[in-house]
């Protein structure tokens, strides 16, 4: 018996993500992968290239290219191009075809996306991804949204990723990833500036004394290295998040203000390279 053909997967966007997961999914031996990035081409993209080359990554043209044939489609770009990726990418796709978007936008940015990619026929599922992607690659936990979550997570996790379909309906998969941020990104926010604070005027080691004696369970001096280098490392993304963040407050009629600071303070704190 004939071997079956491999899905083909295309990633619009061929950052960490894109490279985590794709380098993952060839591991299965039963896909073919695709990128594009808007960076392919250019100087600053030849990083990018090289890396799909060493991975063993075709490279897309152009857009319409990496949608062409594509069974799935991963849109693995950032928060704030995450609508309009979906939009153009609308204008290549035919029925049948999938676009999982993980990209950490606001549910009102999904669901727009959601409603262009549907209305030229093809099927979108919202993507949460729970945690850094670099250490468990795609075994990083997935909140799937949408009405084909069900299923496209059985797909993909049968190639050796890790979703969770957890709703029908668009938004509540990132609903449930932002709401988690607010507290996590805001965390990193208090801890980083508590640290400086205390460093400045050398009361570190009594004021962290004191924080474990309220809260026992908790090494202070190890959660504070910890989340100093997370905001270091991450910190441009996390205050992307947290924007999207503030704009989820926002729709519900909440104030968005804490979270806009945290976005700042997220800012602030990234490592300059």
């Amino acid at each position: 018996m004939a071997e079956a053909t491999p899905a083909t997967i295309a990633f619009i966007g061929f950052g960490e993500v894109g490279q985590t997961f794709s380098h993952g999914l060839l591991a299965s031996g039963r896909v073919r992968i695709r990128a594009y990035d808007v960076l392919f081409g250019s100087g600053a993209g030849h990083k990018l290239e090289t890396a799909a080359s060493t991975i063993g990554v075709a490279t897309a043209a152009s857009l319409e290219e990496a949608c062409a044939g594509a069974d799935i489609l991963f849109s693995a770009v950032t928060a704030d191009k995450a609508e309009a990726v979906a939009t153009q990418a609308a204008l290549w796709l035919k029925p049948g075809q999938v676009v999982v978007d993980v990209n950490s936008a606001a549910p009102s940015t999904k669901q727009r996306a959601a409603k262009a990619v549907e209305a030229g026929g093809a099927d979108y599922v919202e993507g949460a991804v729970m945690a850094p992607v670099l250490k468990p690659g795609i075994k990083v936990p997935i909140l799937a949204g949408g009405p084909l979550a069900e299923p496209i997570s059985a797909s993909l996790n049968n190639l050796g990723m890790n979703l969770t379909p957890v709703s029908e309906v668009h938004g509540r998969a990132s609903a449930m990833k932002l709401c988690r941020s607010i507290m996590i990104k805001g965390l990193e926010a208090l801890m980083v500036d508590c640290t400086a604070a205390s460093e400045a005027w050398d009361v570190k080691d009594a004021v962290f004394a004191s924080l474990h004696a309220t809260f026992p369970s908790i090494d202070f001096h190890a959660l504070s290295a910890d989340m100093r280098e997370r905001v270091a490392t991450h910190g441009v993304r996390r205050a992307a998040e947290m924007r999207e963040a503030a704009e989820m407050l926002a729709a519900l009629g909440l104030d968005p203000e804490l979270a806009r600071a945290v976005a700042d303070s997220q800012q602030r704190g990234a490592r300059r390279s």
